[in-house]
């Protein structure tokens, strides 16, 4: 789940608590944002319609985002590729197909989850292996409870809060305005939220016995992490989940989520037993490890896992980029070379005079 991180014993940041308008505050009431506004507004309107019809919606809505962001259909593309070589291109076709929808489904989710009553998710679905946590915890342990990145992770998140308390980890959204309305909905069923930079807040929530669910599947900078396969893929992974363990003495226990056949008959979360002999010998077979078993559950239902990131963004050394720049970075590195021929011409013609 992500938001802004509520007061608590693990951080003495709130987002929430309003401050004067700055040029790092921006007015959320700017013409800029208006659009973000109607389509949140939108999203309630269809979130009060009958879970069922919201359901047959997010096909549509998963087409239509994905017609708007060619760069992240790329992104799809290429990851299906690289991960399913063996699908013909009708193969490929389908799979993507599938996986437009179930993103679609997500956004449908994400209002859920963010809009939803308690008493919608008593009929959602069903949590397997809490005795795992209660053991764990019974031991005097706190619980990593690690999963990947998947469609339905949101909806998962507030299904697994009506039977357990948990932690979630977060990050900003690019977007102030969706950031300031989801943090302030989320604050209302979630006790606490751990940045996902915040090593300290981990630690201290796992030693004093809570359970932290994590998700260390995305690519970030390789000051943290190894690379290790993920479906024959080198994937810059982090090694975070090791440290936190080692230091904490946290039980780690695998946590999966799936979406049922048909949605609207809920969802099935999984906790397994705890990892053994975890941490491992390095940190590079642990991470082999988490990979391999993220890698299972994406293989039960592909459709479901979250595509649209770049999961083999960072390569090592020597190895092309399978991904290209990203639309805005590219205008911004044209934009830098403009100001720098404006300023080349400026100098000749102050030269030349």
């Amino acid at each position: 789940m992500q938001g802004s991180i509520p007061p608590s014993r693990y951080s003495t940041a709130n987002p929430l608590k309003a401050k004067p308008e700055t040029a790092s505050s921006p007015n959320l009431l700017a013409p800029r944002f208006w659009p973000t506004w109607l389509g949140l507004a939108l999203v309630r309107l269809l979130q009060r319609l009958p879970y069922r019809l919201q359901l047959a919606a997010g096909p549509a809505l998963g087409r239509l985002f994905m017609w708007l962001n060619p760069y992240r259909r790329q992104v799809v593309k290429t990851n299906l590729e690289l991960c399913f070589p063996q699908q013909d291109d009708s193969q490929q076709q389908q799979l993507y197909q599938r996986f437009v929808e179930s993103l679609g489904l997500s956004m449908i989710e994400e209002a859920a989850s963010i809009w939803a009553s308690d008493k919608f998710f008593d009929r959602m679905g069903t949590v397997q292996g809490l005795e795992h946590l209660e053991t764990a915890q019974a031991q005097g342990k706190g619980v990593l409870l690690l999963s990947g990145h998947f469609c339905s992770v949101d909806f998962a998140g507030r299904l697994l809060i009506k039977h357990y308390p948990v932690c979630f980890t977060y990050q900003e959204l690019r977007n102030p305005v969706s950031n300031h309305i989801l943090t302030a909905i989320r604050e209302k069923y979630v006790n606490r939220l751990i940045h996902r930079h915040d090593i300290r807040g981990f630690i201290k929530a796992l030693k004093a016995g809570e359970v932290v669910w994590y998700a260390p599947d995305q690519s970030q900078d390789r000051k943290n992490s190894v690379f290790a396969p993920f479906f024959g893929i080198q994937a810059n992974t982090l090694t975070a989940t090791t440290k936190l363990a080692r230091i904490s003495g946290a039980a780690v226990l695998p946590f999966e989520i799936e979406r049922l056949p048909d949605a609207s008959d809920g969802y099935a979360l999984t906790i397994r037993p705890p990892l053994e002999n975890f941490p491992g010998d390095s940190e590079t077979a642990d991470a082999i490890r988490f990979n391999a078993l993220i890698e299972a559950q994406v293989r039960k239902h592909p459709e479901q896992y979250l595509w649209i990131h770049r999961r083999f963004k960072e390569r090592p050394e020597g190895e092309e980029k399978f991904y290209p720049s990203k639309p805005r970075r590219v205008k911004r590195r044209e934009r830098r070379l403009k100001k720098h021929l404006a300023r080349l011409r400026a100098e000749q013609a102050s030269r030349e005079k």
